[in-house]
């Protein structure tokens, strides 16, 4: 019983590992599932997270700062008891603590525009990280075509092959009713081990274009996938290159490409440092409060009389007092001891507190203030300049795409022109070479010169599909083969 259970649940696992290995995957799932698991996406969220705790941090900094502290020792020789002020040669033991406390009440807004200068962090930090996810999002695009490109042109190989075997049997036919000569067989076999050849390099082109793919998946080259396959992948009716204008594209883009976002963020961030630099010369108000106490081993305890002593009188001396002789005797006590005051006792005898406000004004810091905000006027102009350079090439990108899509669609209508025209003429020569009226050398160049045009065609039509998914990310629009 038990071996038929583990027997299903081995069957079970099977399948549900051939079913998951089958996969097939669309362009949208490739793309999420690279950007859910991209070390550099991961990476950049670790960003986000650290920039996030910047402004937590930068928050908090508005709160009061409260400190415990607690120190205990020993000293020996000549030394001067802590707690009671005493000279003594005995070694004491002393301890002290206390809670200290400050706020601060004025600082320039320093505080207020590090919070503001946080915030915007956070953003530079999401914005930069979504332009990696975009980035990653076309180079998925640009594997995942390259795989339906080698699959087609495999196709297209496994075609020809089956159409040179069909006219190897052809050639046979002829030859056997004394229409073409023995040699001509040796063409058409020379042909054979080419498309033979010709599949195998476009296998090869396959599984490399998976491994890339598999790359930018961060999954395992090992693990089979398939990608949807795409019966009637063609160009989209609508796409028309030409009616695209460089300002529309360029205005779009300005408001939908991360890094044109993050490069406006940058600038307002340093708008903000040089504000931050500013208040480093403006006076401080701080306000700080404490609460403290001490122990001695030393402290008697007067309440605590271990020894109440004994009462020494001296002899009677003869003092002149206003011209007369008196009896001046004196009294002391000798041998009066008292016990140790309690820890606790002494925590509450010595229990002190203080409140106070105090105002730090710069008065001179070693230029550190001017050289803040020259340093941060700098920054501004350098974050104002790669904004413009940003903002310059990403023009130059999206003029560069319309220029490559225009040409793409003209190589692609005259790839279909020539396929069309290479098409007629290779059935003229085949009919021919049925009849006997062309050789076989003939016939085999027409059909060599058509499978390269339609190779050619396979070619640009997937760069012109390619260029159309650029101009769409430009423009905003989802990246997706229908």
């Amino acid at each position: 019983m038990f071996l038929k259970r583990f027997t299903t649940l081995a069957i079970c696992l099977f399948f549900l590992q051939f079913s998951y290995g089958q996969k097939t995957w669309s362009l949208t799932q490739c793309i999420q599932y690279a950007q859910q698991n991209s070390l550099s996406v991961k990476q950049g969220q670790n960003q986000i997270e650290q920039a996030q705790l910047s402004e937590q941090e930068a928050r908090f900094s508005r709160y009061p700062s409260v400190n415990s502290s607690l120190s205990g020792g020993i000293n020996f020789g000549r030394t001067i008891d802590p707690v009671t002020n005493d000279f003594t040669s005995e070694s004491v033991i002393n301890s002290s603590l206390g809670i200290n406390a400050g706020v601060t009440l004025y600082n320039g807004g320093r505080i207020r525009n590090q919070i503001k200068q946080s915030k915007i962090d956070v953003d530079i930090a999401k914005a930069d990280n979504e332009q990696v996810k975009n980035n990653l999002a076309l180079d998925v695009a640009a594997a995942y075509l390259q795989i339906l490109l080698d699959q087609e042109q495999l196709v297209n190989a496994q075609n020809r092959l089956a159409q040179t075997q069909a006219q190897l049997s052809q050639t046979d036919r002829l030859i056997q009713a004394g229409t073409l000569p023995q040699a001509d067989r040796l063409e058409i076999l020379a042909n054979l081990a080419r498309d033979e050849q010709s599949i195998v390099t476009q296998q090869n082109a396959v599984e490399i274009s998976y491994l890339n793919l598999k790359n930018l998946l961060q999954i395992n080259p090992d693990e089979d996938i398939e990608i949807e396959k795409i019966k009637t992948l063609e160009i989209p009716v609508n796409a028309d290159p030409d009616g695209v204008a460089l300002t529309q594209v360029y205005n779009r883009a300005l408001g939908n490409q991360p890094f044109i976002q993050a490069d406006q963020a940058r600038l307002s961030s340093a708008n903000l440092e040089t504000e931050i630099a500013k208040s480093q010369g403006l006076p401080v108000v701080s306000l700080f409060g404490n609460i403290n106490s001490f122990y001695s081993n030393k402290v008697p305890d007067f309440n605590k009389v271990t020894n109440p002593g004994t009462i020494v009188t001296t002899a009677p001396e003869d003092v002149i007092i206003d011209g007369m002789v008196s009896q001046l005797q004196s009294f002391r006590l000798q041998g009066l001891t008292f016990g140790k005051r309690g820890y606790f006792n002494q925590l509450n005898d010595n229990f002190g507190q203080s409140l106070g406000l105090s105002v730090s004004i710069p008065i001179y810091n070693q230029a550190r203030t001017r050289l803040s905000k020259e340093r941060a006027q700098l920054n501004i102009l350098n974050t104002q300049i790669t904004a413009q350079q940003n903002k310059q090439q990403l023009k130059m990108d999206i003029q560069r795409a319309i220029a490559n899509a225009r040409a793409n669609k003209k190589q692609y209508e005259a790839s279909e022109k020539t396929v069309k025209s290479l098409d007629l003429a290779y059935i003229n020569t085949e009919k021919r070479y049925k009849l006997g009226a062309v050789n076989t050398f003939q016939y085999t160049t027409a059909k060599n010169t058509l499978d390269q045009a339609a190779i050619d065609l396979i070619i640009a039509k997937y760069n012109y599909l390619y260029s159309l998914q650029i101009l769409d990310f430009y423009q905003g629009k989802r990246l997706e083969l229908k």
